[in-house]
């Protein structure tokens, strides 16, 4: 196809192609043609786009992230408002390290997707607080910011009254890490506008938009979908795809509650640990995926235990292959926190408890106040 005929993916973004099969934007020439022969080619998508919709396949293409950032790097030069998704249940997963370069001035507006996740019993105001001080961190302070659950259509419509009063004639960028949500928060916008759904294709798997995807809005100008940043040290390059579904929950979280005393152990499946070395004993609330296995055992039995089950009864992993040595990091609570564990989800634990928490070396645990009312 020549420039003037480029057709473009509508469920990822891909340039469409009909020679290499193995390369984003494949479709086979036969296909293309029956599309090209009807008046509307607007829901154009490629083969691998088709297979995840249909039939839940994912197939392999190579991914570019230097291009990825050239196209966030874009954004600085232009009159936009950004919208920065992050996923509230994995929020270190979340975190793009030098968005304010890519981005220039930018306005961002700060959006916590997956809220449905969340237990009720959760204080919307301390966990935008929370979020608050986590994008400080990074140098960013958000205009606004919106917890939605872009699967549930959640507080969509104050999202997007957000996003109408912020734009002001301004283009919109939505920019993430992979699989916090961006292409179904779109996908959610869009309904709100138009009779289309899930027109952007959506899955489990990174890597899933490649290109930038630009969909007109009713008042006007544009709202861009951008492909995910790939975010280093993810718990789930350590998994295969068929084991992400232990990661990220699609129903609200059920808290599993222990009541440990010290010199006990919790095991997350094979792939975290807390030990609970001194302190009063108390409520160890457990917030992970409902299908993800925990179990409690004596922590002198734990090393043991840990060898003789990984990847049986310990599972995920299947395979430890690809599985880091577990790294222990020595946390002491003043006061009833949340031991975060990156991409797994976290354990609320009482307050004056000497803790030794552990995830694959490369990741990070992370310790905050307890976010329950």
């Amino acid at each position: 196809m020549s420039n003037e005929e480029a057709l473009y993916c509508i469920g990822c973004g891909a340039l469409l192609q009909s020679q290499q099969q193995q390369q984003a934007g494949y479709i086979p020439e036969a296909t293309l043609e029956k599309y090209l022969a009807q008046d509307n080619v607007q829901e154009l998508y490629c083969q691998r786009c088709f297979r995840l919709r249909h039939y839940n396949e994912v197939s392999a293409v190579p991914l570019n992230d230097k291009h990825f950032q050239q196209l966030l790097q874009s954004i600085g030069k232009q009159q936009a408002l950004v919208i920065y998704v992050v996923d509230l249940f994995n929020f270190s997963g979340s975190v793009i390290k030098k968005l304010r370069q890519y981005i220039g001035r930018n306005p961002i507006l700060l959006v916590g997707n997956k809220a449905d996740l969340i237990p009720s019993s959760f204080n919307s105001n301390k966990l935008k607080d929370w979020l608050r001080q986590q994008v400080k961190k990074l140098g960013l302070h958000p205009v606004a910011i919106e917890l939605v659950s872009a699967k549930k259509l959640t507080n969509i419509d104050d999202l997007l009254k957000q996003i109408m009063k912020l734009r002001q004639g301004k283009k919109v960028y939505v920019v993430g890490t992979t699989n916090v949500g961006k292409s179904t928060l779109i996908n959610a916008i869009i309904q709100a506008h138009s009779d289309w759904q899930n027109l952007i294709t959506t899955s489990n798997f990174p890597g899933t938009t490649l290109n930038e995807i630009r969909l007109p809005l009713a008042e006007g100008g544009e709202i861009i979908d951008t492909p995910g940043i790939m975010h280093d040290n993810q718990i789930s390059q350590f998994l295969a795809p068929s084991e992400l579904k232990y990661l990220a929950p699609q129903q609200e979280i059920h808290p599993r509650v222990f009541q440990l005393q010290a010199q006990q152990t919790l095991f997350l499946a094979g792939l975290a640990r807390l030990d609970f070395i001194s302190g009063p004993s108390g409520s160890f609330v457990v917030y992970v995926n409902n299908q993800l296995y925990v179990h409690r055992t004596k922590l002198s039995q734990a090393q043991t235990f840990y060898h003789k089950h990984l990847g049986k009864l310990l599972q995920p992993p299947v395979s430890q292959d690809h599985l880091p040595p577990l790294k222990a990091q020595t946390i002491i609570t003043k006061v009833k926190s949340d031991i975060v564990f990156a991409g797994l989800g976290w354990i609320a634990v009482p307050a004056q408890v000497r803790l030794q928490a552990y995830l694959p070396q490369g990741l990070q645990v992370e310790v905050r106040p307890s976010l329950i009312n």
